[in-house]
C-alpha cells in the first residue's frame, strides 16, 4: 500500500486567512499542508501525505450549513483521499460543529474515515461522536502539540484498515457504539469481580457507563410581575468600557458585578463586549442588543415589572468550563437571593 492520502479541514484562523473579521469567507482549497497541517504531515511521516487543505470561515459554515457542507465535499472529492482530518477545534463551538458536520457528510458520501480533535465540552462532540472519531484535546490551541500526533496515529490505523479497539485503548472519545466480542470470562464472573472490587474500595471500570444527565427542576412562575424585582445576568460579555475586571475573552475565570444606577440605555461610550468567538461589532454598536437595559427600563416605567435590580452580572461564555460556569451561577444566585430578587433574565450571545 502506498502513502495514505489525507485532506485536512481548517477554519479561517488556523487556515491563516484571518481572525473573526474573516469568519465569513467561503470554502477554498490549497494543495498540501497549511498551518497545523505542517505538524500533521510530520506526525504522519512516510506513511501518509496531506495532499490538500480545505479552509472555510466559521460563520460561513454556521450560516449556510447544508450549502457549505456540499461545497466543501466537492472540494475534497477530486483529491480522492483515504481519510479526512478536521481541526483540531479544541473548545471552539462553531469550529467543532463545522468539523463534525463536514466529517459526517464526508464519511457518508465518500466512505472514508474522519478524525477530529475536540475538547470534551465542545458541542461538536455530542452532535457528531457517532459519525466520526474525535480525539480528546485541551480547551485551547496550547494542546496542539499533544493533539496532532494522537490524531495522526488514529488516522494511520483507520486508513490502513487495522482493527480499532475501545476508546480507552485507542485514545478517542467514546462514540456510544457497542460491539459484541468474545471475552475469556462470562458476564457473571466479570460482574462479581467488579462487585468485589467495589466492596473493597478498589478501582474498577464498568462495561456499561450510564449517561449523566444534569436535571434542573424549574422554579414556579413569578406570582406578580408588577411587584417583582428582576435582575439581568449575561454570558455575552457586556462590561463597562475598558473591561475593568479584565474578564477573559475565552475560558473566563471570573465574572463582574456592575451598577445600573443612572443607566436607561447602554451606549458604545459606556459599555462594550469582552466576548471572543463572535463578531463584536453589533454588540459594541449597541450593548443593549446583548444586555437589554433599555427594554427593562421601559417595562419598569410602564409598571409591567416592579423594579430592575440595580446591579447586573456579566461573564464570557466562550470556552468557559462547566465547572467555572457552575461556580459563577451558584455565587451569583446566592447574592441575588439575598438581595431579594424575584427572577433573572439570563442572556447570551
Amino acid at each position: 500500500m502506498g502513502k495514505i492520502r489525507v485532506v485536512h479541514y481548517l477554519n479561517q484562523f488556523f487556515g491563516q486567512i484571518g481572525g473573526e473579521d474573516k469568519a465569513g469567507v467561503g470554502p477554498q482549497v490549497r494543495e498540501g499542508p497549511v498551518g497545523p497541517g505542517t505538524a500533521l504531515q510530520q506526525a504522519l511521516g512516510e506513511k501518509g501525505e496531506v495532499v490538500a487543505t480545505v479552509i472555510c470561515g466559521d460563520n460561513y459554515v454556521a450560516d449556510n450549513l447544508e450549502k457549505a457542507k456540499r461545497e466543501i465535499l466537492e472540494l475534497i472529492r477530486p483529491f480522492k483521499p483515504d481519510a479526512l482530518v478536521t481541526g483540531p477545534a479544541f473548545n471552539a463551538g462553531r469550529y467543532g460543529t463545522a468539523c463534525g458536520a463536514i466529517g459526517q457528510l464526508v464519511t457518508q458520501e465518500l466512505g472514508i474515515p474522519v478524525v477530529s480533535g475536540m475538547y470534551e465540552e465542545n458541542p461538536g462532540v455530542d452532535l457528531y461522536r457517532k459519525d466520526i472519531y474525535i480525539v480528546p484535546t485541551l480547551d485551547s490551541a496550547r494542546g496542539m502539540r499533544q493533539a496532532i500526533p494522537a490524531m495522526a496515529a488514529l488516522v494511520l490505523k483507520l486508513a490502513g484498515g487495522e482493527e480499532i479497539g475501545p476508546p480507552a485503548e485507542e485514545g478517542y472519545l467514546p462514540r456510544g457504539i457497542r460491539r459484541n466480542r468474545f471475552a475469556p470470562e462470562t458476564g457473571a464472573e466479570r460482574a462479581v469481580k467488579m462487585l468485589v472490587a467495589k466492596l473493597k474500595g478498589e478501582s474498577f471500570a464498568t462495561e456499561l457507563p450510564m449517561p449523566d444527565f444534569d436535571r434542573v427542576t424549574p422554579n414556579p412562575p413569578v406570582a406578580d410581575l408588577q411587584k417583582a424585582v428582576i435582575a439581568l445576568v449575561t454570558s455575552g460579555g457586556i462590561v463597562p468600557k475598558g473591561n475593568p475586571d479584565r474578564i477573559e475573552s475565552s475560558s473566563a475565570s471570573k465574572y463582574g458585578k456592575y451598577s445600573l444606577e443612572g443607566f436607561n440605555d447602554l451606549t458604545p461610550e459606556t459599555h462594550q463586549t469582552a466576548h471572543g468567538g463572535y463578531d463584536p461589532v453589533y454588540a459594541n454598536q449597541d450593548p443593549d442588543r446583548v444586555l437589554p437595559v433599555d427594554v427593562m427600563r421601559e417595562l419598569e416605567a410602564e409598571g409591567v415589572i416592579g423594579k430592575l435590580h440595580p446591579y447586573y452580572y456579566a461573564t464570557v461564555g466562550n470556552g468557559t468550563s462547566v465547572a467555572n460556569a457552575a461556580r459563577f451561577g451558584a455565587e451569583i444566585g446566592a447574592e441575588l437571593k439575598e438581595a431579594g430578587v424575584d427572577a433573572v433574565i439570563l442572556t447570551s450571545t
